[in-house]
């Protein structure tokens, strides 16, 4: 039987490589994983984990933690992934760019972003569905805005 905090692992790793529509969706990925849990227990499992609702293209909302070890360092296909999935566009100011999303998805991309160790990115700020990305001045708005429109497909 496994542990809350290893079925909360499950479920953040489940989480952030498959898009979980809904809870029951959540209980039977488990059990494929020999996890065994109610879903009053992922209910709870997902409030402890923060995870939120974000729509996708198609107008689908899936399960998606924005939070998820943020100490840890996003690998550039899941970086790949977010952005593809939910970037719509890419404009630049200066060292400022802007990415649009769709509604409530920008603090996905956002955390994305502060994990993935991007050198010339020196922060994010989100919103609803725009987000705000700051380019190191040495580097450029222009070559961050590039690298984020190649890993959003949108070059």
């Amino acid at each position: 039987m496994a542990s809350k905090v290893q079925r909360q692992q499950t479920i953040a790793r489940l989480i952030g490589k498959v898009s979980v529509c809904n809870q029951p969706q959540l209980v039977e990925l488990l059990a494929a994983h020999g996890i065994a849990a109610t879903q009053a227990t992922v209910s709870r499992d997902l409030e402890d984990l923060g995870a939120v609702k974000v729509r996708v293209p198609g107008g689908e909302t899936v399960y998606a933690i924005p939070e998820y070890e943020p100490a840890r360092v996003a690998p550039q296909d899941q970086l790949r992934r977010v952005m593809g999935e939910w970037v719509a566009e890419v404009k630049r100011s200066g060292n400022i760019l802007i990415l649009r999303t769709p509604p409530g998805c920008a603090h996905v991309v956002a955390s994305a972003l502060d994990r993935s160790g991007i050198d010339s990115l020196l922060g994010t700020v989100a919103g609803d569905d725009t987000l705000m990305c700051v380019a190191d001045e040495s580097v450029g708005g222009d070559s961050l805005a590039a690298v984020l429109r190649d890993l959003a497909g949108l070059a």
